[in-house]
């Protein structure tokens, strides 16, 4: 049977030991050091930590048993649910345990070899999450946007290539952004750690990925859940990176921890079946060319080139939906070519008069502000046009907690008034006649 996760089809939970498709040296030494590390007896308990199914995790048992690696304790465990036999490492295994220590403090769930996941990440792809029209406006109905946006947005997002959004800010790039994320409301299945030649990179981050459901602490559940889809995996959201001005080309390399010598997974590879949102490009350390260089191969190429200690370079999938978000005009950041490699380029522009004025009465009637027509009369007749009637969408919500400070520190009830518009505006705008010598 077909486990689903939306239209995700899970991974299959492996059924002997030769299914987990993993060196059986390795397999057997985190068997061990799990063992070490936990002093788990019984076969039920260590396959919910090595996350493989009962019979299987039986099967490494047995074969470290007859390496004199593991041995039976002798009477069997009546508290358990199947009167189970506990086990013990021998003299031996644990020697071997803190070898393998010493080589790699990794142990707990088995990893998921690369070639194995490249199988899911097809199954799960980005490009096949459905896009409609009615999913993409439901997601952005807190939003006020002109109806041609989501015309652009819609193909974009169900293309699940890359986006450049442009234009000034405070106008929603990054709310766009989460509502896209929103949008996608299908699940994917997240590797705790993958191997590659021997090597573990761990994937699965809590803060990243949220899992869609908790797996809950009952041994005969993990027992049933076994049949679900392979425990290696952890079914959550489709994940969502968002970097800032803080995104270094350094955080697009696999981490490695010289104390434990195993690697992390970086930044967009935890974002694999979802989205990576580059906000404020053009605020990074290195130049925004210089960072979309980086993205050229994954982008056209749906594959990423990642290194080990080594030097050792070996291909991962690049299945991401890359929003970059910036408030400079595309012209002045990139090159042509670079220009060329994404493929859609959407310009987010303030809202109109009109749709400011929604979006100014949607805020006040949600956070209990009497509306007052000569105070929008003076709004709109003497403060905007001394900045040129540029309207943002983020100037509704700014001025209206202005507002509401103002009221609260002067003991009045909510109101607006032309004067408490000028208290606020003044907040909002620093008069350019202020500059003070440096």
């Amino acid at each position: 049977m077909n486990m689903q996760a939306g239209n995700v089809l899970a991974p299959p939970s492996p059924k002997t030991l030769d299914a987990v498709r993993l060196p059986p040296v390795m397999m057997r030494d985190i068997l061990l050091k799990t063992m070490f590390r936990t002093n788990t007896t019984l076969a039920s308990d260590i396959a919910a930590l090595i996350c493989l199914p009962v019979n299987v995790t039986q099967e490494l048992i047995d074969l470290a048993r007859g390496q004199k690696l593991i041995e039976a304790m002798g009477t069997l465990h009546a508290n358990s649910a199947g009167n189970e036999m506990p086990y013990q490492l021998t003299d031996a295994g644990k020697a071997r345990a803190l070898d393998g220590l010493a080589q790699s403090e990794y142990f707990g769930a088995m990893p998921v070899p690369l070639e194995v996941y490249r199988e899911q990440v097809a199954r799960q792809s980005i490009r096949n999450a459905a896009m409609t029209r009615d999913r993409l406006t439901a997601a952005m109905g807190h939003l006020v946007l002109p109806p041609a946006l989501i015309d652009q947005l819609g193909p974009a997002v169900g293309a699940g290539r890359s986006i450049l959004m442009y234009g000034p800010p405070g106008n929603g790039k990054s709310s766009i952004s989460n509502g896209i994320r929103d949008a996608l409301g299908d699940r994917v299945y997240v590797p705790r750690a993958i191997e590659y030649g021997g090597q573990v990179i761990t994937v699965y981050d809590p803060i990243i990925h949220a899992a869609a459901e908790t797996e809950v602490e009952d041994p005969n559940a993990l027992r049933r859940s076994a049949t679900r889809h392979d425990m290696r995996y952890v079914r959550c959201e489709r994940p969502t990176v968002v970097t800032g001005g803080e995104l270094s080309l350094d955080m697009l390399d696999l981490v490695y921890n010289p104390v434990a010598r195993t690697y992390q997974a970086p930044l967009q590879l935890k974002a694999t079946g979802g989205i990576f949102i580059v906000d404020d490009l053009g605020r990074q350390a290195e130049p925004p060319q210089k960072l979309v260089n980086r993205w050229i191969v994954p982008l056209e190429e749906s594959r990423d080139i990642l290194a080990l200690q080594s030097g050792e370079k070996f291909e991962v999938p690049f299945d991401t939906l890359v929003i970059f978000s910036t408030n400079f005009h595309p012209n002045e950041i990139f090159d042509k070519a670079a220009l060329r490699r994404i493929f859609y380029k959407i310009r987010i522009d303030g809202p109109s008069q009109e749709d400011f004025l929604k979006i100014f009465a949607l805020i006040a009637r949600k956070k209990k502000m009497p509306l007052n027509q000569q105070a929008l009369i003076h709004l709109l007749k003497v403060k905007y046009p001394s900045i040129g009637n540029v309207f943002a969408n983020y100037q509704p919500v700014f001025l209206i907690d202005q507002i509401i400070s103002i009221c609260q520190f002067e003991g009045i009830p909510y109101q607006m008034t032309p004067e408490l518009i000028d208290r606020a505006w003044a907040n909002m705008f620093v008069d350019m006649g202020e500059r003070v010598a440096h």
